[in-house]
């Protein structure tokens, strides 16, 4: 039987994908999805909807755990490894929350940059959780991906910044136009790719593979 217990995150957990899942008022969470689903014509009180509220309450703090954080802190540790050429993660998973519909939009985010005139470097893994940090809120693709490519300028310095990301999202797919699969990409670019097309180009050839 399912426990709906395995749906807590565990702190240590939390604090190792850099998440405070912070202030949340837990019962008024659970108090909205009950009315919600009073509101679509469910029963709260049948046995498979008893422990819903709870459980959604639970997985709204988690999902939106970026609320409470400032996710340009995890790139706060640099190293100087005197690099100056292009550092490139590419297909970084990413779900997030349509802030429009609260229906999830995911799929892959792709960062690239050249380190500054020091050749200061950050943590590969700093970069997926970077994307996580500003994915776990209500957003738009559009936002997000310049939050990053800020944040990257922001903290590392770099002399260019690209960011790529491509999703899904449900908001399309299930309701409306209905049109699953349809993939959405938005770019930014900060610093020598934006003024530089040469340099842009080969970026984006390293992310697209052509």
């Amino acid at each position: 039987m399912y426990d709906h217990r395995d749906d807590e995150v565990h702190p240590d957990i939390a604090a190792d994908r850099g998440e405070d899942l912070g202030p949340f008022d837990h019962a008024r969470a659970e108090a909205a999805v009950r009315e919600l689903l009073l509101a679509v014509g469910e029963d709260p009180e049948r046995e498979g909807l008893r422990e819903t509220p709870a459980r959604v309450a639970r997985a709204y703090r988690e999902v939106f755990a970026g609320l409470h954080v400032d996710p340009t802190e995890v790139l706060e540790k640099t190293f100087d490894e005197g690099h100056q050429e292009l550092v490139l993660v590419k297909d970084i998973p990413i779900y997030s929350t349509c802030e429009h519909h609260l229906v999830p939009f995911f799929g892959k985010a792709h960062i690239g940059y050249i380190p500054g005139p020091e050749g200061r470097v950050t943590g590969l893994s700093k970069l997926a959780r970077l994307v996580d940090l500003y994915a776990k809120r209500p957003q738009v693709q559009e936002r997000l991906t310049g939050q990053v490519a800020d944040a990257l300028v922001d903290k590392l310095q770099p002399t260019s910044a690209i960011v790529v990301i491509e999703c899904e999202h449900l908001c399309m797919a299930m309701r409306g136009i209905r049109k699953p699969g349809a993939t959405t990409i938005t770019s930014a670019v900060r610093g020598g790719f934006k003024s530089d097309a040469r340099s842009r180009a080969e970026a984006m050839s390293l992310i697209t593979g052509r």
